[in-house]
């Protein structure tokens, strides 16, 4: 599909959170006109339709699943794909009946501000935004030291951006309270000496943009694809419990205790 620049600069106007989303439906629109050209017009009668009374509700489905590109090839991905995380997450999501809940709940048009939103991520970057959404994701690689004798070459401590990595007469330290878990000090080290002692991912709960922005409470340790799957569950069913009239994850979540 191509897009003339003012059409693409229009799209880009949307909220990051629905941009890839209201794009997908852009290029729908045209193919379903039987072109393969994107131009301002379109834009404008989409963004036309969408802010009618009712135009939006058709395209929401209570639920939102989103991921960075770094299963693609991504060079700071760490050792785990998230691309069946995403898929298993989608079925979780969709059994559960969010849709339902929302429109049972909600008074007037719903938005796409009213769904519930996970974000995934292959690395700390986390280029997907996964602090800001109900539930984030983030693929993590735990270091740990082995009995292979280490040569100073002080690869580790270079590589790493939190200088987390320090070097002493007995071989690396690594100072886990500054430890992103992002793996690049293994990938590094030419002897071995500095090794994966766990992969997983970590977990966020309850970020949010708007008036009142948060960032997600991160829970400890390192969650396995099952023990996220869980996480997820546990948490729409909180959410289902506890939100009335369409109020959001966070703002019904003060603890990580309560999940």
């Amino acid at each position: 599909m191509i897009w003339d620049k003012d059409a693409d600069a229009a799209v880009k106007k949307a909220p990051f959170f629905v941009r890839k989303k209201v794009r997908k439906r852009v290029e729908t629109f045209v193919r379903e006109k039987g072109r393969d050209r994107v131009t301002l017009s379109d834009v404008k009668a989409l963004k036309k339709k969408f802010l009618s009374k009712g135009g939006m509700e058709n395209e929401i489905k209570g639920h939102d699943v989103s991921a960075c590109f770094g299963g693609d090839g991504c060079p700071n991905s760490v050792a785990l794909s998230s691309k069946q995380l995403v898929k298993d997450i989608e079925t979780v999501m969709a059994s559960a009946g969010i849709l339902s809940f929302l429109k049972s709940e909600v008074t007037g048009d719903l938005k796409f501000h009213h769904e519930f939103r996970v974000s995934i991520s292959d690395c700390p970057n986390a280029c997907s935004r996964p602090q800001i959404t109900d539930i984030g994701i983030i693929a993590a690689a735990l270091p740990e030291i082995t009995a292979e004798d280490c040569v100073h070459c002080e690869a580790c401590v270079d590589i790493c951006p939190e200088q987390a990595v320090t070097l002493e007469r007995s071989g690396p330290i690594v100072d886990f309270k500054l430890c992103l878990a992002c793996g690049k000090c293994m990938k590094g080290c030419p002897t071995g000496t500095l090794d994966t002692q766990e992969t997983g991912y970590r977990a966020l709960l309850g970020g949010r943009l708007g008036r009142h922005p948060r960032l997600g409470m991160e829970i400890p340790g390192i969650l396995s694809h099952e023990g996220v799957l869980d996480l997820v569950r546990r948490c729409l069913d909180f959410y289902k419990a506890h939100s009335k009239g369409g109020k959001r994850f966070s703002h019904v979540l003060e603890s990580l205790d309560q999940i």
